[in-house]
C-alpha cells in the first residue's frame, strides 16, 4: 500500500512537471509570435511609408478627421473621453471652394493697340442698305513676351591736353575723366549683366552651364569658368553686407533655423550642411503689431556654411551671445547655443501622420486623436493670426494652454499603451521628449507655433540643389550661402531681386563706407 501511494505521488510529481514544462514552452511560442507579429508590423509600417513616400502625395491632411466627432463609437474606449475634451467651438467650419477667376494683367505693363475693323462694304445695314453706325467696342488683353536684348557699352574717356605746353617743349599736363567703377575692375561684365546671372542661378536654379549655353545663342562666349569666378568676386563684394545683415539678426528677438545637406567635392565628407536662419514673418508687410518693446522685427534670411559640418559648433559659432528664442527641430546640436529653445509643433505632427500613413486605411484611432489635437492648436493660431503680440498671447493663455494640458495627459497615458518600436509610439516619444520646448510658444506672441519660416526658407536652396548639383569647394559653398542670403532676404522685404542685386552691385563696386542705405527696407528702388 505504501508502495503503491508513493509510486502515486511519483506519477503527480512528474506530471506536474511536465505540465510546468509544457506552460513555458506555450509562453516562450507566445513571446516568441508575439516578437514576430511586433516586428511583422514595423515591417509593414516601413512598406506602407516607403509606398506613400514614392506614389502618395505630401498633404498632411487628416482625412478621418470627421469620424473623431461623428463616430466616437467605433474608437477605443480610452480614447472616447480624451476626444471629447477638445472644444467644439474649437472645430474648423468647412469651407466652400471659391472658382479661380483669372488676374488682370498689371496696369504698368506698356499696351500697344491693335484696331480689328471689319470690311468698308459689310458697314451696310442688311436691311435697308444704310450706313452702319459705331456702337461700341469690346477689348482683350493678350500678353505677349520680348526676348532679353543684349547690347555693348562702350565707355568712351575723353583725353584732354595743353597744346601750348607742348608747342614750347614742356611736359603736357593731360586730364582724362577717371575709369568708371565697376564690380569685376579690367572685366567687362556689367552690374546689371551679374544680376541676371546671380537671380538665374540662385532664385531660378539655373546651372552656369545651362547659361553658358544661353549666352551662346546670341553669339557670346562665356566660359563657365569665367562665370564660377564672377560669382565669387561678387560674394567678396556681398560680404560687408551679408556680415551687416547678420549683426540685424542677431539683434532680433526671436530666431528660426534649419539646416540641409550640400555636396561639396573638394570635402572628405560623404555629406556636408548648410544652415539657414531667419527673423521677422514669410509677408513682408509687417505692422505695429510686430514691433517689440527694445527691437524691430525685420526680415533677414542668412545661409551660413562652415567647412560643411553639422556639429553644435556651427550653430553656436554663428549665432555667438545671442540670448532670444531659437526655434528649431529636436536636433540636439542646437542645444550648444545660450538661447531660449523653442520646438516646432509641425515636425511632431509630421510624425503622427507618418503613423498614420503606416497603419494603412482604419478606422479613426489614437494617431487620429493626436492629430486632432495638434489641428485644434493650428486653428487657434489661424484665429488670431492679424492680434496684436500681446492680445495673441493672451489668447493662447485662454485656449491653447487648456488644449495642451489635456493632449499632455493622453500622451502620458498612450505612452503606457502603445508599443515604443510602433510609429505610433515614436510619434508619441518624439512629443513627449520635446514637450518643454513644444509648448513654450505660448510664453510670447512673438513666437510661432513652428519652424515653417526656415523650412520655406531653405526650400529653394534645397530646389536649386536639385540642378547644380554641387559644389567644387569650400569657398563656392560660401559664395553660394552669401548669395543666396542677398537674394532671399530681399524677396521677404518684398522686392525684387534682380533690381536689389543690381543697385547694390552699382554701389558697392565704389567702395562705400556706410552700408545701411543698401539693407532692403532702407534702399529705394524705381
Amino acid at each position: 500500500m505504501t508502495k503503491s501511494i508513493q509510486t502515486l505521488l511519483d506519477d503527480n510529481a512528474l506530471l506536474r512537471q511536465l505540465l510546468l514544462e509544457q506552460q513555458a514552452l506555450l509562453e516562450s511560442k507566445d513571446s516568441k509570435i508575439l516578437e514576430l507579429n511586433q516586428s511583422y508590423q514595423t515591417l509593414l509600417e516601413q512598406f506602407r511609408l516607403a509606398q506613400h513616400h514614392r506614389f502618395g502625395r505630401s498633404s498632411e491632411v487628416c482625412e478621418l478627421q470627421g469620424e473623431l466627432f461623428n463616430e466616437a463609437e467605433t474608437m477605443a474606449e480610452d480614447d472616447t473621453l480624451a476626444v471629447d475634451t477638445i472644444p467644439e467651438s474649437e472645430t474648423t467650419p468647412p469651407q466652400t471652394k471659391e472658382k479661380p477667376k483669372r488676374k488682370p494683367l498689371p496696369a504698368h505693363l506698356p499696351r500697344v493697340q491693335v484696331f480689328h475693323d471689319i470690311d468698308e462694304a459689310d458697314k451696310q445695314c442688311d436691311c435697308c442698305g444704310h450706313q452702319l453706325q459705331k456702337m461700341g467696342e469690346d477689348i482683350s488683353e493678350k500678353l505677349e513676351f520680348i526676348p532679353a536684348k543684349v547690347r555693348v557699352i562702350e565707355n568712351i574717356r575723353l583725353k584732354y591736353s595743353c597744346q601750348h605746353c607742348e608747342k614750347h617743349g614742356n611736359q603736357s599736363n593731360i586730364k582724362q575723366a577717371p575709369v568708371p567703377s565697376s564690380p569685376i575692375p579690367k572685366g567687362y561684365a556689367t552690374p546689371s549683366l551679374l544680376s541676371q546671372i546671380i537671380t538665374s542661378k540662385y532664385q531660378y536654379a539655373l546651372p552656369l552651364y545651362r547659361q553658358e549655353t544661353l549666352f551662346k545663342q546670341h553669339g557670346i562666349e562665356i566660359n563657365r569658368r569665367t562665370l564660377s569666378d564672377w560669382m565669387m568676386k561678387c560674394g567678396a563684394l556681398f560680404k560687408p553686407l551679408y556680415h551687416l545683415l547678420r549683426e540685424i539678426l542677431l539683434s532680433q528677438p526671436v530666431i528660426q533655423a534649419d539646416e540641409t545637406t550640400v555636396k561639396v567635392i573638394n570635402d572628405e565628407r560623404a555629406k556636408s550642411y548648410i544652415w539657414v536662419y531667419c527673423s521677422g514673418a514669410d509677408s513682408p508687410a509687417l505692422t505695429a503689431k510686430d514691433i517689440n518693446e527694445n527691437a524691430l522685427m525685420h526680415n533677414v534670411v542668412l545661409f551660413d556654411y562652415q567647412d560643411g559640418s553639422r556639429s553644435g559648433a556651427c550653430p553656436l559659432k554663428f549665432l555667438g551671445d545671442f540670448k532670444g528664442y531659437l526655434q528649431t527641430d529636436g536636433y540636439a546640436a542646437y542645444h550648444k547655443v545660450n538661447a531660449e529653445l523653442i520646438g516646432c509643433w509641425a515636425h511632431a505632427r509630421r510624425k503622427f501622420v507618418e503613423a498614420q500613413t503606416a497603419q494603412g486605411k482604419t478606422k479613426a484611432g489614437k494617431v487620429n486623436v493626436a492629430i486632432s489635437f495638434i489641428q485644434k492648436l493650428y486653428a487657434i493660431e489661424k484665429t488670431i493670426a492679424i492680434l496684436s503680440v500681446d492680445e495673441k498671447l493672451k489668447q493662447r493663455h485662454i485656449k491653447s494652454d487648456p488644449i495642451l494640458a489635456d493632449f499632455k495627459a493622453w500622451l502620458d497615458k498612450s505612452a503606457l499603451q502603445v508599443s515604443s518600436k510602433s510609429k505610433l509610439g515614436e510619434a508619441i516619444s518624439y512629443s513627449l521628449n520635446q514637450w518643454g520646448k513644444l509648448k513654450r510658444y505660448t510664453e510670447s506672441g512673438l513666437l510661432n507655433i513652428d519652424n515653417n519660416r526656415a523650412e520655406r526658407a531653405v526650400k529653394p536652396f534645397v530646389i536649386g540643389r536639385k540642378n547644380w548639383l554641387f559644389n567644387i569647394n569650400h569657398k563656392g559653398a560660401e559664395t553660394s550661402a552669401i548669395l543666396y542670403s542677398i537674394i532671399e532676404t530681399a524677396k521677404a522685404n518684398g522686392l525684387i531681386p534682380f533690381d536689389y542685386i543690381n543697385h547694390c552691385l552699382e554701389v558697392l563696386a565704389k567702395s562705400p563706407t556706410e552700408l545701411d542705405g543698401l539693407l532692403p527696407w532702407n534702399v529705394q528702388l524705381a
